[in-house]
């Protein structure tokens, strides 16, 4: 009973504490939040850890390649960090990151764009809804205009024509969803911490 009602007790007691501090008393409320920042760092510190001690024991154990390329990267990475720190390199973290997470991250992201396009085709297949061609229009559009304002062979008039069509559809629609999510994500966020304060949700007890 004591352990499923003290962890309840102390999630409840904070998150009023937060609350009050953050209608009442600030002081209060950058305290807490800067104990909750530690004790996230903590956890991520513990996380890297146990990340790295798993990947090497199967590292030992089965010889998985992709294992070891894990721990090279986090020791070359790690190794960065502290030579940064001593002034032996300079930026050698960022320069790292510039040349390889940045180019993997770009290279998903163009992978992203024809992974959904292939998705709307095949939803396109099995519903065909107004909401359906919808979206495949805008991501066709937009693919189409973005590959074509990037060539030189194209007439100014034209380039100027799909650019402005880029914008509106940028502007209006893309924005507009972007806001329909984050509403949904502040209004979710809202209902989890009710949950939480309320004591309805206990994941601290799972």
């Amino acid at each position: 009973m004591i352990k499923r009602n003290l962890p309840l007790a102390i999630a409840i007691a904070f998150g009023l504490l937060t609350l009050l501090g953050l209608l009442f008393l600030p002081e209060l409320s950058r305290l807490i939040l800067s104990w909750a920042a530690f004790l996230a760092a903590a956890a991520l510190l513990l996380g890297v850890i146990n990340l790295f001690t798993v990947h090497l024991r199967r590292l030992a154990n089965g010889r998985n390649l992709y294992s070891g390329v894990l721990i090279a990267g986090m020791a070359v990475v790690f190794g960065l960090a502290v030579t940064d720190e001593l002034s032996i390199t300079n930026n050698g973290v960022m320069t790292a990151f510039n040349w390889i997470q940045a180019p993997l991250e770009a290279g998903l992201a163009s992978l992203l764009a024809f992974f959904l396009l292939f998705a709307g085709f095949q939803t396109l297949k099995r519903q065909r809804s107004v909401w359906t061609v919808l979206f495949m229009a805008t991501a066709v559009i937009l693919l189409i205009s973005q590959a074509l304002t990037t060539t030189a062979f194209l007439p100014d008039n034209a380039r100027d024509l799909l650019t402005a069509i880029q914008n509106s559809v940028n502007n209006i629609i893309a924005i507009a969803g972007m806001r329909g999510l984050l509403i949904g994500i502040a209004l979710g966020a809202i209902t989890l911490s009710l949950r939480l304060l309320l004591g309805i949700d206990q994941p601290y007890n799972k």
